[in-house]
């Protein structure tokens, strides 16, 4: 059931005022107990709200997205707000300007409630890294929210907000909306634009929506998609329409990595799940192909060398001098260490120098490159794939959420949580993650572009497993 539709719906029929929607969320909001608001936009939320009351009171017609509450994670511009990106550094930092992304669905009239919590500068898979304490699971407020988009998939899934943004750089959408239940996209690369949201590994970052349903999804990627000047990554990209992905005929082939489901390292009830999943397709007459793929491990590896060199790169300016909280020290060399050293999150302090160590001399060549050929050899393996099948479906991790504490005392379990989704997001792939099949939900992918076809498969599978 799409709640945007719902809600407009409501606006509409005058059975609700805008006013009172969004100060009912935003109590919601402030009152949660799982850590997942930064800060309120209280003020800027009810002004735009009275503005949509006004026009419905005029009898003007209102957009599908107008009046609808939604949540940003802490890592987008919005300007004149705090973009704190969870951290110590950027904890009174205020936007000069607004995201791309962000500014298309204030066009379209939704309403911004909150900067959701997150792990700082999205470094980390549990949303635990971060200066306003553990983001808690919706389900179960002693296991994790799971990372970095923890808050945001944890306000979907308890209703404080209608949709969220958050952003996904190695599954930090995906993860995430599979340990609360919901639905969470990551678009093709480029699909939307990266304008305005802070850079962790640039060629992978990616702007998505997480939601309560398929149509949800749609209706923001719609809004948001675009080429953008601003973002020379991005690109033009056709509408998605409501008909199209409710036929799913040509959907012949699903392929899946047999070497995700045949290691010891997956809870053993994800793999029945997802094998009673298969068979469940296998049984609308669907071929399933078995497919070859990277080690899991082999994936973990070249995503975390290069998205550590790229993080070293991006976080290099950093330093107090033009942004956030500058501490003084003996002179300038000790000013720069000092302030990185103290507002820098252990795991940002841990990427920042794993980056630095693969970039430099020596080691370049040996660790850095050879992660470059890697990932291009993925991106082939893709290509080859998606000549056999139309789809590809996975688990979206290989166990079920930690309980919070258990991540921080083991980064290496923290990133083999990420086995699953990290492939996807160096061949910038569509990926969906769906609540059904598995107890962390399914991962629904297609080749580069074919965003519609991902949204026709999930429609598919909603009713047949």
């Amino acid at each position: 059931m799409s709640q945007i539709r719902k809600i407009h719906t409501q606006l509409k029929n005058k059975e609700i005022t805008c006013t009172k929607l969004v100060q009912d969320r935003l109590d919601l909001l402030k009152s949660n107990t799982h850590n997942t608001v930064n800060s309120l936009l209280d003020t800027f939320a009810l002004a735009l709200a009275e503005k949509v009351d006004a026009k419905i009171k005029n009898g003007q017609e209102i957009g599908l997205l107008e009046g609808i509450p939604f949540g940003i994670k802490d890592v987008y511009m919005l300007q004149g707000t705090l973009a704190t990106a969870s951290s110590e550094l950027l904890k009174n930092y205020k936007s000069p300007y607004t995201a791309t992304a962000i500014q298309k669905l204030l066009d379209a009239g939704a309403i911004p409630l909150a900067k959701e919590n997150c792990d700082s500068f999205g470094h980390g898979s549990s949303s635990e890294n971060t200066i306003f304490g553990a983001v808690k699971n919706a389900v179960n407020t002693d296991l994790v929210g799971g990372g970095s988009s923890g808050g945001s998939a944890v306000n979907v899934a308890k209703d404080f907000t209608v949709f969220s943004i958050g952003g996904d750089t190695g599954g930090s959408i995906r993860q995430p909306a599979g340990y609360n239940n919901v639905f969470g996209f990551k678009p093709t690369y480029g699909r939307v634009s990266r304008f305005g949201l802070m850079a962790y590994a640039s060629s992978t970052d990616c702007v998505g929506p997480i939601a309560k349903s398929i149509e949800d999804i749609r209706i923001i990627l719609n809004v948001m998609s675009g080429k953008d000047v601003k973002d020379q990554t991005s690109y033009q990209s056709s509408e998605i329409s409501a008909s199209n992905i409710l036929n799913a005929e040509e959907i012949k082939t699903v392929g899946y990595f047999k070497n995700f489901i045949e290691t010891d390292a997956i809870d053993p009830e994800i793999k029945s799940a997802f094998l009673a999943s298969i068979e469940k397709i296998k049984a609308t007459g669907i071929q399933v192909k078995e497919l070859d793929f990277f080690e899991a491990d082999t994936l973990v590896s070249t995503y975390y060398t290069l998205a550590m060199a790229e993080t070293a790169s991006n976080l290099s300016r950093l330093d107090g001098t033009n942004y956030g909280q500058r501490i003084e020290g003996e002179n300038l060399k000790d000013t720069y260490s000092i302030t990185r050293s103290e507002n820098f999150s252990e795991e940002t302090k841990r990427r920042i120098v794993g980056g630095n160590q693969v970039l430099s001399q020596g080691f370049s060549d040996e660790i850095y490159l050879k992660g470059l050929n890697l990932r291009d050899q993925i991106s082939e393996n893709f290509e080859k794939d998606f000549k056999e099948v139309d789809i590809i479906l996975s688990p979206v991790t290989p166990n079920t959420p930690p309980k919070i504490g258990e991540s921080l005392k083991n980064p290496l379990a923290m990133y083999l949580s990420d086995a699953y989704t990290v492939g996807f997001s160096l061949g910038q792939l569509p990926t969906l993650t769906i609540p059904q099949g598995t107890a962390t939900g399914l991962q629904i992918t297609a080749a580069k572009n074919n965003d519609e076809l991902v949204l026709k498969f999930a429609n598919f599978l909603k009713d047949t497993i």
